[in-house]
């Protein structure tokens, strides 16, 4: 597959943005984030009444009209950022638009999956680490020769979440669909509830730092039936031993958790012996904190919830004590938002968060892992004016211990990206394939 570049430009607000909003200083969680963007990619068949290849011109230009429109409410997005002093300079600066055109392979052939899905998805959208200096958001509109399209869009992360991302996608899909008048205001007040701090940088990420194993990430979909199987063993494991599971887990908790199994008995196989494992799980914090936070707030807004495995009892290992221990962790975590009665807490919180990823994600003796769930987002209601997308992918980001979730199609399952040091993969396979 190759993909050759025909335009770049940048989309700018159609109306200019008002010169009391030109600065908008970051939240201190946003300070907290590292230099790269949050991404996703958008893949739509060709429809069977599409004279092949002409309406994606004419796509492209809807979008970016739609775009520019857009752009006036989610304004900080056509801005960039500056590191000096927390910052994003809102002058309409523009988002970065790409047209590009796909050769050599049919979208029908990568939505097939395997290999050919894996390694080429990244093909279609930018880097994920970026400089300063750069535009905040950068979309390329992939044009395939059998007429389908692949919409890759890219936000830092300093300025978005995943729920920013599809926030901000959605609308412009709406406003794409049935106009600028439908779309709900976002709001960019959280700098004002948790202002940035003078503090030291702490990267979570090693970003630039070279690998010595070869990093792979395999994919696996589990459907709702897996799911439901997998509920009923935890249910069954729960009634036979000492953990009482006394709320039913949810499709995420259960997924972790038989990946978490897997990932403990590889680590175990190649060692020869068990260490400690924790995992770090971002959880949204909206709708959970407890100062009034508007629904549509954009930027950065998620608590860590941190689950253990101790290899001090082999009963630790079983799957109902991991999706217990998961599920606790995760309701910890949601009730420290809750008890979070201002800024300055959320704030602390945040700070405290990204010591602990530091520890966990770097700690000798320790495995530390990094789960990340799009779940339950509205993922797949992007629809520009010419349906709803036909697969959803984040980027392949080539980090090891990172394992991501996203919602299939039909609601109903969960496709789960897993990264893996190529010397694992073969055993991490045989045992997550013994599982299910």
């Amino acid at each position: 597959m190759k993909v050759e570049n025909l335009s770049r430009k940048l989309i700018t607000p159609s109306n200019p943005t008002p010169p009391h909003l030109e600065k908008l200083k970051i939240s201190c969680l946003d300070q907290l984030l590292p230099p790269l963007h949050v991404s996703c990619i958008f893949y739509y068949q060709p429809s069977a009444h599409d004279e092949l290849g002409v309406n994606n011109f004419q796509r492209s230009e809807q979008l970016q009209k739609s775009l520019s429109e857009t752009l006036t409410i989610f304004y900080p997005l056509s801005g960039r950022y500056s590191r000096s002093n927390f910052s994003i300079h809102c002058s309409d600066q523009g988002v970065e638009f790409v047209e590009a055109q796909v050769k050599g392979c049919c979208l029908s052939q990568l939505l097939k999956g395997g290999e050919l899905e894996t390694k080429l998805r990244n093909q279609l959208a930018p880097t994920l680490f970026v400089p300063d200096d750069s535009p905040l958001v950068k979309v390329h509109f992939n044009m395939f020769e059998c007429g389908g399209l692949a919409i890759s869009v890219s936000i830092s992360h300093v300025v978005a979440d995943a729920f920013t991302l599809f926030t901000f996608v959605n609308a412009w899909a709406t406003a794409s669909r049935v106009g600028i008048e439908k779309l709900h205001r976002p709001s960019f007040e959280l700098s004002s509830l948790c202002p940035p701090r003078e503090m030291h940088p702490r990267g979570v990420l090693n970003q630039g730092e070279a690998e010595e194993n070869k990093i792979v990430t395999i994919k696996y979909v589990f459907n709702g039936t897996d799911l439901s199987k997998l509920k009923l063993e935890a249910a069954n494991g729960s009634a036979d031993g000492s953990r009482l599971l006394k709320e039913e887990p949810t499709r995420v908790e259960i997924v972790t958790a038989v990946i978490w199994r897997s990932l403990i008995r590889v680590a175990r196989a190649r060692r020869g012996y068990s260490t400690p494992s924790v995992l770090a799980i971002p959880v949204n914090m909206r709708g959970r904190a407890g100062p009034s936070i508007p629904q549509h707030c954009c930027g950065n807004f998620v608590h860590y919830a941190f689950a253990r495995f101790k290899p001090d009892d082999e009963n630790n290992l079983q799957f109902h004590e991991l999706v217990g221990e998961v599920h606790d962790a995760i309701k910890s975590a949601i009730k420290d938002c809750g008890k979070a009665c201002n800024g300055d807490e959320i704030s602390l919180m945040a700070i405290n968060d990204a010591k602990e990823l530091a520890e966990t994600l770097g700690k000798d003796g320790v495995d530390g892992y990094l789960f990340s769930s799009w779940c339950r987002f509205a993922v797949y209601e992007a629809d520009f004016g010419f349906g709803k997308p036909d697969w959803v992918s984040n980027l392949d980001n080539e980090m090891e211990c990172f394992v991501f979730f996203m919602d299939t199609k039909d609601g109903e399952g969960i496709e789960a990206w897993v990264g893996l040091d190529d010397k694992s993969v073969l055993l991490f396979q045989q045992d997550l394939g013994g599982s299910r």
